[in-house]
């Protein structure tokens, strides 16, 4: 990694990844990753879903940019933090292996896929310190 907005990104166990509806609407979910290099990589894993056919995924093969959001709550506000990944996202087939060695569930039974990489373009990040 190559900043420090990037390393505190990676030191949170979930984020929460940002999309664009094709009709403009923000489409929310979280994820956990593995960030390396300039790269975010998740995973479509087995948790139970309604379908395969995630609106996440339909909305990256539409619109490929996407913010990806990692933060710090602590009731001493002095503590507070956040980190926003900005980038473009593609979809693909085959897993990070920083990605399955991260968690120790994705070790057990590795996630089915597909996979995403966003490419970061732009890291920001805010501290009340």
């Amino acid at each position: 990694m190559s900043s420090p907005a990037a390393e505190l990104f990676s030191s949170v166990r979930v984020a929460r990844l940002a999309t664009v509806t094709p009709d403009g609407a923000p489409h929310l979910v979280p994820i956990v990753f593995a960030v390396v290099g300039q790269v975010i990589h998740t995973a479509v894993d087995g948790k139970p879903k309604r379908h395969r056919r995630l609106q996440r995924l339909a909305n990256i093969e539409r619109e490929p940019r996407v913010s990806v959001l990692a933060d710090h709550y602590d009731d001493d506000w002095d503590m507070l933090w956040w980190v926003r990944a900005d980038g473009l996202a593609t979809i693909v087939n085959e897993p990070e292996p920083a990605l399955l060695s991260r968690y120790p569930q994705y070790a057990e039974t590795p996630p089915p896929g597909p996979f995403l990489r966003i490419h970061v373009t732009t890291w920001t990040s805010w501290s009340s310190t």
